[in-house]
């Protein structure tokens, strides 16, 4: 899988940028706030339709483009994938007043034909490396969930229409436990929006401990060979309510007297999530929020049994972190079967030579990787020798002459 071609329109740092991009590596190089990063972020896009940065899209428009008549921003790509025809891309977001208020509308196509979100997902699929990853180790529970989301939601079109279920039933659900305080509803009321809840639910919980079995297996063994075998690497998926026999809140394969290598099904795990819901109704409803859920469950990392978020040093979580998107990386190449587009955002920098040298190694075989450095002398020259080498500066890409 590779992009064929990028083009930009009042997109952050360009106010126009047309783009063909080779196979292999492509490192671009300039000093900060130059626009080097808004292509990775570009391409994010277009694969995920969400910033890895913010949450806004009214701060990825031009600010050249502000007071035009009807403001917009538009991505477009071109991409290749293994025995497929070319595909192309298109997403608009114009800003527009509606009820007197100004929001963006969020237009994407995909060869030509109009699409939601949730259609774009696996269209395009990246891993992305940022020095910002440290949050999954970290950071807080949202950020690990987060993650979780965005790398399934890429490859499990299940999930992903789960995923859009849960959080529109969540919100009402939440709003009626707020009605039935107020006297303004009743409680069974509660039960249709407490089966939609748990059926889409327990397809996210299962989901998730699909992926972090997979990828555990994968981490441990770049993480042995980044620690030259003196830690052991173990994810730990905590769900918010205590599964069957477990009284720690560890999912079934760390339960006492079980399987450790069985996996629950979605509907033993929806079970007893309606069980905790029935338990928790009359909390609930005086809280006038949904306690248990997806929303609420973490994920924790541990070497040699020793939690890295509350004991673990910021070095060990740097190699935490390596290890899994290592092992995202090899994980979702299996699942599609091919490479992913790679996007590094200055991570080179934040390792030493050693880990520098093993992680570009690993991605040598990549169809496509985007780099982006402050630093080009920091790679090797066998490294530049085969890179393609753009310099980026004020919202413009410079190629070498031939």
């Amino acid at each position: 899988m590779r992009l064929l071609h990028l083009s930009l329109t009042n997109f952050r740092n360009y106010a126009r940028m047309e783009l063909s991009l080779p196979a292999g590596p492509i490192l671009l190089y300039g000093q900060n706030a130059q626009g080097k990063t808004s292509i990775l972020e570009a391409v994010y896009y277009l694969a995920t339709s969400r910033s890895p940065w913010t949450s806004s899209d009214r701060q990825l428009l031009n600010w050249g483009a502000e007071n035009d008549v009807l403001p917009f921003a538009r991505i477009s790509a071109e991409i290749d994938r293994r025995d497929l025809p070319t595909t192309r891309i298109d997403i608009t977001l114009v800003r527009e007043a509606v009820g007197g208020e100004m929001r963006f509308d969020k237009d994407i196509k995909i060869n030509g034909v109009k699409k939601r979100a949730l259609d774009l997902l696996g269209t395009l699929n990246v891993v992305m490396f940022l020095p910002q990853d440290l949050a999954i180790v970290e950071g807080t529970p949202a950020d690990r969930r987060r993650y979780l989301n965005v790398t399934l939601a890429q490859v499990d079109r299940t999930y992903a229409q789960a995923l859009t279920s849960y959080e529109k039933v969540l919100t009402q659900r939440n709003a009626l436990l707020k009605r039935i305080y107020a006297r303004q509803a009743g409680p069974s009321e509660l039960s249709y929006w407490d089966e939609q809840l748990m059926a889409a639910g327990s397809l996210i919980i299962a989901g998730r401990q699909q992926l972090l079995r997979e990828l555990e297996v994968l981490a441990q063994r770049v993480h042995y060979d980044l620690t030259a075998g003196a830690e052991l690497l173990e994810l730990r998926y905590q769900p918010s309510f205590t599964m069957t026999g477990n009284s720690t809140g560890q999912l079934a394969f760390d339960v006492l007297g079980l399987d450790i290598h069985r996996q629950l099904s979605p509907a033993e795990i929806g079970e007893q999530f309606r069980t905790e819901l029935s338990r928790l109704q009359r909390e609930e409803i005086d809280r006038g929020v949904t306690l248990v859920g997806p929303q609420r469950d973490e994920l924790r990392f541990s070497v040699n049994g020793k939690d890295l978020g509350d004991y673990g040093s910021r070095g060990q979580a740097r190699t935490a972190v390596m290890a899994l998107k290592m092992a995202e990386l090899g994980w979702m190449k299996e699942a599609i079967g091919e490479w992913p587009v790679l996007l590094l955002d200055e991570f080179i920098a934040e390792l030493d030579a050693a880990r520098r040298s093993y992680l570009l190694d690993r991605i040598d075989g990549a169809n496509q990787s985007i780099l982006t450095t402050t630093e080009p002398d920091i790679f090797t020259e066998a490294f530049r020798q085969k890179a393609a080498m753009w310099r980026v500066s004020a919202g413009q890409v410079f190629k070498p002459e031939a």
